[in-house]
């Protein structure tokens, strides 16, 4: 990376925007200036980065034009659905931390690992998949090779996960956010529940592994649960495969993938922690074991910084490539 780029935040003074600013300084992306945006009640805030102070300005339709390059937002769906097209239409290219856009099918879902093959030609807007599902995609990716037949995901997922809200909650043993106590629970319910009973973070999950993984018929279920941890989500996998595999090429293909770390010593009593994960951006993945109530199933247990790999740092990979394959 050689040329510097003009970079903006969209809600910049949120969780995941306020990591993406931490991540942006520490991967010494190439800035030639930052532009931060937030509501109206976070303009006149400001933000260090790499050494200068930048003030955070009140987004509006004007906000988003040249020399700004790249936008990344992390504002929430109908901020996205309103200034991601008008960014778009000034030649800024987009990378979308909401839902709204994911499942879009002229829109570029993406984690990098996978398929950054799609960052060759991208699409103007580009989404960046559920914090659970990045993870999750993973490990799955290393094993499409034997043929995915279904997928079963229960989730353990941090507060941050719902932003500062969810934090509060945790830190305050309130429930402004959540619709009981975190303290003394975990909670059976991410986003609102839709008309099959599953809840739209369930939801996202199906849909988005289909895509990420070009399995649109794939069979995956999903039970998405809230737990009292501050960062780091956990994932159950269950998979069921076409083929015979063994283990111990199991473990060296996964440990193969671009930041995977394999955990997974039970005589040591090794396995993935969320505390371990925090902070990083590699997924760990453990507990690795048959599942002998089904032929060639398999059991894993994934876990990641939702912020960072769920969110932040997956949105900068993306910012990365384009700049990489010189698209700005």
């Amino acid at each position: 990376m050689t040329h510097r780029i003009h970079l903006a935040i969209v809600g910049a003074s949120g969780v995941v925007g306020s990591k993406m600013i931490e991540i942006l300084e520490e991967r010494q992306f190439p800035i030639e200036k930052l532009y931060l945006f937030a509501s109206k009640r976070s303009a006149g805030k400001t933000i260090t980065f790499n050494g200068e102070s930048i003030e955070i300005q009140e987004l509006t339709e004007d906000s988003l034009q040249a020399p700004i390059q790249i936008a990344l937002f992390a504002a929430g769906g109908s901020i996205s659905e309103k200034y991601a097209p008008v960014a778009a239409e000034k030649g800024i290219y987009v990378v979308d931390n909401s839902s709204f856009w994911r499942m879009d099918p002229a829109i570029d879902l993406i984690v990098p690992e996978i398929n950054k093959e799609q960052l060759e030609s991208p699409s103007q807007i580009i989404a960046n998949p559920n914090c659970s599902t990045i993870q999750s995609v993973l490990p799955l990716s290393a094993l499409t090779k034997y043929g995915i037949k279904r997928v079963v995901y229960n989730t353990y997922q941090a507060v941050s996960g719902a932003g500062q809200a969810g934090i509060d909650d945790l830190v305050n043993h309130t429930s402004n956010n959540f619709p009981y106590s975190i303290n003394e629970n975990v909670i059976p319910q991410i986003d609102v529940f839709l008309d099959n009973g599953y809840t739209k973070e369930e939801n996202k999950m199906i849909e988005e592994t289909r895509k990420i993984l070009g399995l649109k018929d794939l069979a995956v279920t999903a039970t998405a649960v809230r737990v009292p941890i501050h960062t780091s989500h956990a994932v159950s996998i269950n998979v069921e495969l076409e083929q015979a595999f063994d283990l111990d090429t199991i473990r060296q293909e996964l440990a193969a993938v671009d930041n995977i770390v394999v955990v997974d010593d039970p005589g040591q009593l090794s396995y993935p922690l969320q505390s371990q994960a925090a902070g990083h951006d590699e997924v760990l993945v453990g507990r690795i074991r048959r599942d002998s109530s089904v032929e060639n199933g398999l059991n894993l247990w994934v876990v990641a910084d939702n912020l960072r790999k769920g969110a932040a740092t997956n949105t900068i990979q993306i910012a990365e490539a384009l700049v990489k394959n010189n698209l700005v």
